[in-house]
């Protein structure tokens, strides 16, 4: 079922752990990687028949004695847990907010005034959709010349998924597009998904306006997105930037997460420097 994101996500966590990983003999003659459906249930205690079930949509609401021992024999991580249980929601329409389900574009004070003592810190401010709703200069010096903050149709807010997916300018500013790519379908997909009307409005127009690029990977990329790493960058001004980031969720009220850039190595803390007019200190990043 093309709408089966806990199924998906089961099947791509299972073939991702090594049966060594959970003292089972790794032999020659295995046919699939990580483990087998009937491994699965064994660890978990339930049916391999119910494992199928939920590998392949049949049923999508189990319970949370199920999701918490499926999540152990899988060693999901605590982020892949909240996900998964995430997923169990979404696959009945369930979401927490209420009838006004519109995306988070109003920004509280206090979270302006946060953008303001993070100058010169690049950081951006985006809801659900992937919509830029604010952020800081050192952001705007940062994407100047790249197109990131120029917004398509004009008469609407800047938008990285559109940006990234539908301008050509994207691929030649990410060092790393594909992994770019992933990581924004992973955060449009961190939660209900299509069961969110907004989201599987900008999903369909993506579908059409980029094709494969984006509808195999909404189709194929499972779990959340990692939050935190570094981003290798080919910038039109100064050239390679490694940019270290963190990504802070505010309350679900506000339906927005905030990013921040810090340069990841001395030659990136130069450079960033040079576009800021500012000095920013090195942090230490793996990646």
């Amino acid at each position: 079922m093309a709408d089966n994101e806990l199924g998906r996500f089961l099947r791509a966590r299972r073939e991702a752990v090594r049966p060594a990983d959970v003292g089972l003999p790794t032999g020659a003659r295995r046919r699939t990687p990580g483990l087998r459906r009937a491994e699965v249930a064994t660890l978990a205690g339930v049916s391999v028949e119910y494992v199928t079930r939920l590998e392949q949509g049949h049923d999508r609401h189990p319970s949370a004695q199920v999701l918490s021992a499926l999540a152990t024999a899988l060693r999901l991580p605590v982020a892949e847990r909240v996900h998964l249980h995430n997923l169990t929601k979404g696959a009945g329409g369930f979401t927490c907010r209420g009838p006004d389900r519109r995306a988070g574009r109003i920004v509280r004070p206090t979270v302006r005034a946060l953008l303001d003592r993070l100058e010169p810190t690049p950081a951006v401010l985006v809801n659900r959709l992937a919509e830029v709703v604010a952020h800081t200069e050192g952001y705007a010096r940062l994407t100047a010349g790249t197109g990131v903050l120029d917004a398509d149709p004009p008469d609407t807010v800047p938008n990285l998924a559109r940006y990234l997916f539908t301008d050509p300018r994207a691929r030649q500013l990410f060092a790393d597009w594909d992994r770019a790519a992933d990581e924004q379908v992973a955060a449009l997909k961190h939660g209900p998904f299509r069961a969110d009307p907004e989201i599987a409005a900008l999903a369909d127009e993506l579908t059409v306006t980029a094709g494969p690029v984006f509808a195999g990977r909404a189709e194929t990329v499972a779990g959340p997105p990692v939050g935190t790493g570094v981003l290798p960058l080919a910038h039109p001004a100064v050239g390679p930037l490694r940019l270290a980031y963190e990504t802070l969720d505010l309350p679900a009220a506000d339906d927005q997460r905030l990013i921040a850039y810090l340069p990841a190595d001395p030659d990136s803390a130069a450079a960033l420097d040079r576009l800021l007019h500012r000095p920013l200190h090195v942090v230490a990043a793996v990646g």
